[in-house]
C-alpha cells in the first residue's frame, strides 16, 4: 500500500462514524438518471403513487388593505392557526405574518403568505395608547374606534351605602408566622355588591379565546411564565394608579380549575398605597398593608372554561385609617365610598380557601410575586416553578380591555382566572407579542435519495413588510453543497454550507439527536413590500457540486425533492424518510386536499426537536 492509498484509508475511517451512507440506489455516474429512474425510487422509498398533479404547496398568499387613523403608528397581521401537540390535541396559535409602521398613512396594504389550513387572519392596530385587534373579513379591514376609551359601562347600577367593615380576620401567612399581625377585612356580605353587566358580544368573546389563549397556551402541561415575562406587565408594574374620577369596576369573565374548585372556593382581595410610602423596604411595607375584600368568586363566575362578563363589582376606598380590632369593625367606625382619591397604587390577592388535600393548597397569592415567596415554599405550592419571587398575575391588553391573568395554582398557566378592569384606572398597554410565523425549506440532495428531507435545510421569518430573516438550521448532505438565491451576508451563492458551520462535507450538522448542536447561520435580506414565499423567482434553492445539479422546489408534476412548509417544521431525523417521521405525508401525497395538516403532526423520536 502506498503513502496516498494509506492517507485516503485513514481519511475514510476519519469519517465513518459522522458520514451519510451512499445511497444504493446511487448509480456511479449520478447524470445518468433518467425520469423514469427518480419515478421508481420515489415510488419503492414512499411506497405509494403520488398524485401527478400535486403542487407540494401548504401555503397560500395574498393581500390585505388596512384602513387606520393618524393615531395608529403600526400595523401587525396575524394568521390563527391550529396545530396537533404531542398530545394529540388540537391548539389555536396567533402568529405574525407581517407588519409595518403606517408613517401617517390612513391607508396601507400586507402582504402575506401563510398555511392553507387556517382559522382567519387578524389585524392589530398599535399605537402607545391602543392595542385594537380586528378579524380580516375578505381582504380589508378597518379600525371602528377612533381612540382607546375605558369608561365605565352606563348599564351599571351601583349598591348605595352606607358600606361598612363588618369582620376582620388573620391571614394564613400571619397564622403560620410569616406576616404576623396582618389582616383581612370583610362586608358582612357580596351578595348585594353583585352588578349585573352587559355579556361580551360574541366577537369579542371569540376573539379573546384566539388572542389570550394563543399566548398563553391553556392546560396544566403549558408552562407560560417565560411568556409572562417577555409579553405581559408583572410584580412592580401590576399595581394599578387611581385617578379619582370615577369608580374602580372589577368583572370575573373567565376560569379554569380543572374542577379542582381552587378558584371557586376563592376571594380576591385589594390592598393600596401611595408610591411615595413604600419605603426602603417595599415589600415589607406591602405585606403590612391591611387587605379588603372585593368578590367571592363563587357567586359570579361560571363553569369551567367559559368565557363571561356578567357581574361586576366597585372596590371601596376605606380611608388611610386603618381599623385594628374586630370590634373597630363591627362598630362601623370605618365607611367605604367608591371615591378612591388619585395617585394611589392598587394591588390584589386571591385567598385560596379550598380544604382539598388536606388544606395543602390554602394560601394567600399576591399578583405581585415577590410577595409569595413563604407560600410558593409551603405545601402544595411547593411544586411551582415560579421561583420565590415569579409573579402570579400579569396585564394583557385586548381592545379597550384590560386583563388580569391569574395563575393561582402551581402549573403556571397564568389562566386560572382571567379579570377585566375598568373605570377610575389610569390605563395603559400591555399587548402580546405573538410569535412570527416561520417558513421551513427542506431539500433532498441526490436525485435517487432517501427522503429524509434535511440535506439542507432553511428557515425563514418575516419580520416586515421589507425584511426577511434566513436561517440554514441543518445540513444532512454529504456532498458539497451551496445554498443559492439569498446571496446575503454569510449565505453567500459561493459559501459550501458545510463550511459555514465549520464542517466539512461528509459530516452531518444539526440531523443527528444525539450529537452536539451547531449552531444555526443567520442573515436579514431586505425584499420589496411584495415579497412571497411562493415566488419562484426568489426561493432558495440548492446547488450540488459534487453531482453538478440543482435542486429546486418542487413544482406540479415533480417528485417532493424540495418543499417549504409554511411553519416551523420539525424535520425528519437523519435517515428517517419523511413518511416514517410524518405519518400523514403519503395519504397529502396521494391527494393534495386530505391530510392538509400533515406537518403538524410529527412521530416523537423521529424529528429534530
Amino acid at each position: 500500500m502506498n503513502k496516498m492509498v494509506l492517507l485516503a484509508v485513514l481519511g475514510s475511517l476519519t469519517f465513518a462514524s459522522c458520514s451519510k451512507d451512499l445511497d444504493s440506489n446511487e448509480p456511479e455516474n449520478p447524470n445518468a438518471v433518467s425520469p423514469d429512474d427518480i419515478k421508481a425510487n420515489v415510488e419503492k422509498v414512499f411506497g405509494v403513487t403520488f398524485d401527478s398533479n400535486h403542487d407540494w404547496c401548504s401555503t397560500t398568499s395574498g393581500a390585505v388593505t388596512i384602513h387606520s387613523n393618524s393615531a395608529i403608528q403600526k400595523v401587525r397581521l396575524y394568521v390563527c392557526v391550529e396545530e396537533t401537540n404531542e398530545d394529540n390535541e388540537t391548539v389555536t396559535s396567533m402568529r405574525v405574518v407581517n407588519e409595518k409602521e403606517t408613517k401617517g398613512q390612513s391607508t396601507v396594504t400586507l402582504n402575506y403568505d401563510a398555511p392553507k389550513d387556517n382559522r382567519g387572519l387578524f389585524v392589530a392596530f398599535i399605537s402607545d395608547s391602543q392595542y385594537i385587534v380586528k378579524k380580516v373579513e375578505g381582504n380589508t379591514v378597518s379600525i371602528d374606534n377612533p381612540a382607546m376609551t375605558r369608561t365605565l359601562p352606563n348599564d351599571l347600577t351601583f349598591p348605595e351605602g352606607p358600606f361598612t367593615l363588618a369582620t376582620v380576620e388573620e391571614s394564613y401567612a400571619s397564622a403560620r408566622g410569616w406576616n404576623p399581625g396582618e389582616k383581612l377585612y370583610q362586608l358582612g356580605y357580596y351578595t348585594a355588591q353583585k352588578m349585573t353587566v352587559s355579556e361580551y358580544s360574541q366577537d369579542f368573546s371569540e376573539l379573546f379565546r384566539l388572542m389570550v389563549f394563543s399566548l398563553l397556551k391553556n392546560g396544566r402541561k403549558y408552562n407560560n411564565l417565560n411568556i409572562v415575562k417577555t409579553n405581559m406587565d408583572y410584580n412592580e408594574k401590576v399595581y394599578l394608579e387611581t385617578t379619582g374620577e370615577e369608580p374602580i369596576v372589577i368583572s370575573p369573565v373567565y376560569k379554569n380549575d380543572g374542577g379542582y374548585k381552587e378558584v371557586v372556593n376563592s376571594d380576591l382581595y385589594y390592598y393600596y398605597f401611595k408610591e411615595s410610602d413604600l419605603g426602603d423596604d417595599p415589600v415589607a411595607y406591602l405585606k403590612s398593608l391591611p387587605k379588603y375584600k372585593a368578590i367571592q368568586f363563587d357567586q359570579c363566575i361560571k363553569g369551567d372554561d367559559v368565557i363571561s362578563r356578567h357581574a361586576s363589582y366597585a372596590l371601596l376606598y376605606w380611608g388611610d385609617g386603618v381599623p385594628t380590632t374586630e370590634q373597630d369593625a363591627a362598630e362601623e367606625k370605618t365607611v367605604g365610598t367608591y371615591d378612591f382619591p388619585a395617585g394611589y397604587k392598587i394591588g390584589f390577592m386571591v385567598r385560596a380557601k379550598t380544604t382539598a388535600e388536606n388544606y395543602a393548597k390554602q394560601g394567600e397569592l399576591y399578583g405581585d410575586g415577590r410577595l409569595n415567596n413563604d407560600v410558593n415554599n409551603y405545601g402544595n405550592f411547593k411544586s411551582s416553578k415560579l421561583g420565590t419571587d415569579g409573579p402570579r398575575a400579569a396585564w394583557l391588553t385586548l381592545n379597550d380591555k384590560m386583563l388580569l391573568c391569574w395563575e393561582s395554582g402551581t402549573d403556571t398557566d397564568f389562566n386560572d382566572i382571567v379579570m377585566e378592569v375598568e373605570g377610575g384606572v389610569v390605563g395603559f398597554i400591555s399587548f402580546p407579542f405573538p410569535e412570527y410565523n416561520e417558513y421551513t425549506y427542506c431539500f433532498e440532495d441526490t436525485e435517487l435519495g432517501d427522503y429524509d428531507m434535511n440535506d439542507v435545510v432553511i428557515k425563514a421569518v418575516r419580520k416586515s413588510d421589507t425584511q426577511i430573516e434566513y436561517s440554514i438550521v441543518a445540513c444532512g448532505g454529504w456532498d458539497e453543497l451551496f445554498v443559492r438565491n439569498i446571496n446575503v451576508g454569510a449565505i453567500k451563492d459561493n459559501a459550501e454550507v458545510h463550511a459555514l458551520f465549520g464542517k466539512k462535507p461528509l459530516q452531518f450538522v444539526n440531523t443527528e439527536s444525539d450529537a452536539a448542536p451547531a449552531g444555526i447561520i443567520t442573515v436579514t435580506k431586505t425584499v420589496p413590500s411584495t415579497f412571497s414565499f411562493l415566488d419562484s423567482t426568489t426561493d432558495p434553492y440548492i446547488y450540488n457540486k459534487t453531482t453538478d445539479k440543482t435542486i429546486y422546489l418542487s413544482r406540479k408534476g415533480e417528485d417532493p425533492h424540495g418543499i417549504m412548509i409554511p411553519n416551523d417544521f420539525k424535520y425528519p431525523l437523519e435517515k428517517v424518510c419523511i413518511k416514517d417521521a410524518y405519518l400523514e405525508f403519503n395519504n397529502w401525497g396521494q391527494n393534495s386536499v386530505n391530510s392538509t395538516k400533515w406537518y403538524t403532526n410529527p412521530v416523537v423520536g423521529k424529528v429534530q426537536n
